[in-house]
């Protein structure tokens, strides 16, 4: 199965090279590594001369919104057309296990379409030196809310919203009956779950995938993700308008607390509040 491993990237630099230098030990290696570089035309020259060889994208960005979304699907337009079979998104601060390709392959055979989903271990910080590949399954620790799988089980997930795009694959015949993400998302949130509901409506489910194992590079992070307010609110008001029913309600309640945001009920929408 000719597979593409699809990567958006804007900064992150030395976390994209460790990822680079991941997929170069993959067991098979990918067949294509297509790399979104988002407004950030170094990348070409970071990953060039290097194995596996990163085809980039360049892709126009504002500073203020990212478009996620289209970014994705410019990435697997371009792997579909060189004939890829299976596409793997990883985000660029995730590490790929050697196995990953080769699991995700064998779950997509057997499962046929359907959205694929590998568990995800969280790496400290790293200290003097940096990572090393030899030491991230030993470092790494498991999302609690999300299964583990025995390596080569499959087991079918009965909660849509705990699909992410941190780390997923899908046969090609599965994207074009999706029909990729919807590009009206800009920004970070609201964009996976509005993927996972088209995925349902277009009659796939979805599939923990044991042993499929990608390694979350630390970098430091809000809770809630206050510098994603705007993309946030903006993204939740628009998944609203397309499926009946509010995304995200858990950072949305925390913005309130703090007053970044409020829910205005004669618009029904939630407005992000000045200073």
């Amino acid at each position: 199965m000719r597979c593409a491993v699809i990567t958006l990237a804007h900064g992150r630099h030395e976390h994209l090279l460790l990822q680079q230098e991941a997929l170069a030990t993959a067991d098979p290696p990918p067949d294509r590594y297509v790399v979104v570089a988002i407004g950030d035309e170094q990348i070409a020259d970071v990953l060039a001369r290097r194995e596996p060889a990163a085809e980039v994208i360049g892709l126009r960005a504002s500073r203020r919104r990212l478009p996620l979304a289209r970014a994705r699907n410019a990435g697997a337009e371009l792997a579909l057309r060189h004939g890829a079979e299976l596409l793997v998104f990883l985000d660029a601060d995730c590490v790929a296990h050697p196995q990953l390709i080769a699991r995700y392959a064998a779950a997509a055979t057997l499962s046929g379409p359907a959205l694929l989903c590998g568990p995800v271990g969280y790496l400290p910080p790293a200290r003097g030196g940096g990572y090393r590949l030899e030491r991230l399954a030993a470092q790494a620790t498991p999302h609690p809310a999300r299964p583990v799988p025995r390596e080569g089980e499959l087991l079918p997930a009965a909660d849509l919203l705990l699909f992410w795009s941190l780390s997923f694959a899908i046969t090609a015949e599965g994207w074009r009956r999706v029909g990729g993400f919807c590009e009206e998302y800009e920004g970070y949130g609201g964009e996976d779950t509005d993927f996972a509901q088209l995925a349902a409506q277009a009659g796939l489910g979805m599939m923990w995938v044991g042993g499929a194992w990608a390694y979350h590079q630390h970098h430091e992070s809000e809770d809630p993700p206050l510098q994603h307010a705007e993309d946030i609110v903006q993204n939740a008001n628009l998944f609203h308008r397309r499926w009946g029913w509010w995304p995200m309600e858990g950072w949305l309640a925390q913005f309130a607390a703090r007053g970044v945001a409020r829910f205005e009920r004669a618009s029904a929408q939630w407005q992000l509040l000045d200073g």
